[in-house]
């Protein structure tokens, strides 16, 4: 089912569900840095519209994406603990400084399907919860970008092609990898990256079809290659104070309607690099699919410190949740 679909059925059912105890009005702001035809817009989508049902109408969220109310996502956490934002959805790997945890979900080819992604986030999802209460938050849902590759004004498929490149990269892992890997790397926020594109400051992003495709960077560049590199997460976080205000009735319309959001994305990431790739190729773009393998494994080995400082960082909670990971 699609976005519109799912959102028809939704539309459908509003009132249907709701009970003279939902009666107060409460307005959130919701910030996503990402742009709102991003599929974790959709997931955002599916959760204020089922939300509203739920609530009949009592829980009214309003959308800002692209960054629009002025938070990226490495400050989305401050933000929404302290109470600036109510609720949030976040790229988490910008805040790997303030937690490791984090940068999981970006380890270099340790998930690169969207089982493995979500079987990742599940051995590592009550770290995730830790994380978000010592913050003053409550972790809603999680989901995942669609594999990360390079976008370039060339095929990139050797070390030889990205000896030098000045690439942007989304976190400290990507950074790690790219600079073992003797590129060039940047890291930038969202928001930074056509600017820096338009102007030479990056030659290349190390992204999703998926981002790329809803930044249009067919303007600024004409290749990407393939390399399933990561399958990174955004997270869906709420203030306490806000969660613990809301009557028992309202907490579990708010858990129904993030299960909602999630499970749409979740299921649409499956067939999302299709669809991007379509596009992609009707903007006269050429799509690499067939990389060389010693590549791939070149890509492996440079990520391999990115990995070891991983686990020296996180120590024996680190060492668990890759065991459960691999243990299922």
């Amino acid at each position: 089912m699609n976005l519109k679909q799912t959102l028809a059925v939704v539309g459908v059912a509003v009132g249907m569900a709701a009970q003279p105890l939902f009666a107060a009005d409460i307005n959130w702001d919701m910030a996503n840095e990402y742009n709102d035809t991003s599929i974790h817009a959709e997931g955002d989508k599916i959760f204020s519209a089922k939300l509203a049902e739920l609530t009949g109408g009592a829980i009214k969220i309003t959308h800002h994406f692209g960054g629009s109310i002025g938070f990226k996502s490495k400050d989305q956490l401050d933000a929404v603990g302290d109470g600036a934002l109510p609720i949030a959805d976040t790229y988490v790997g910008p805040l790997g400084g303030i937690d490791p945890v984090f940068l999981l979900p970006s380890l270099p080819f340790l998930a690169k399907t969207p089982e493995e992604a979500r079987k990742l986030f599940e051995a590592a999802r009550s770290g995730y919860e830790a994380v978000f209460a010592d913050n003053n938050q409550k972790l809603l849902w999680a989901s995942p970008w669609p594999p990360s590759g390079i976008w370039a004004k060339k095929p990139v498929g050797d070390l030889e092609a990205l000896a030098g490149l000045k690439i942007r990269t989304y976190d400290a892992n990507g950074t790690i990898t790219l600079q073992e890997a003797n590129a060039a790397p940047i890291q930038l926020s969202w928001a930074d990256v056509v600017p820096q594109l338009s102007t030479g400051g990056v030659e290349a992003v190390l992204t999703s079809a998926e981002a790329g495709a809803n930044a249009k960077f067919w303007e600024h560049l004409d290749h990407f290659t393939e390399v399933n590199y990561a399958m990174p997460l955004n997270m869906v976080h709420i203030n306490l104070d806000t969660w613990d205000g809301l009557s028992p009735e309202h907490q579990e319309a708010v858990m129904a309607a993030a299960k909602a959001g999630e499970d749409h994305v979740w299921q649409s990431v499956v067939t999302r690099v299709g669809e991007n790739y379509a596009q992609m190729q009707a903007e006269e773009m050429t799509v690499v699919t067939d990389v060389d393998p010693a590549f791939l494994a070149a890509l492996l080995e440079a990520g391999q410190k990115a990995r070891e400082e991983w686990l020296v960082k996180t120590g024996d909670v680190g060492k668990a949740i890759l065991d459960a990971y691999m243990s299922n």
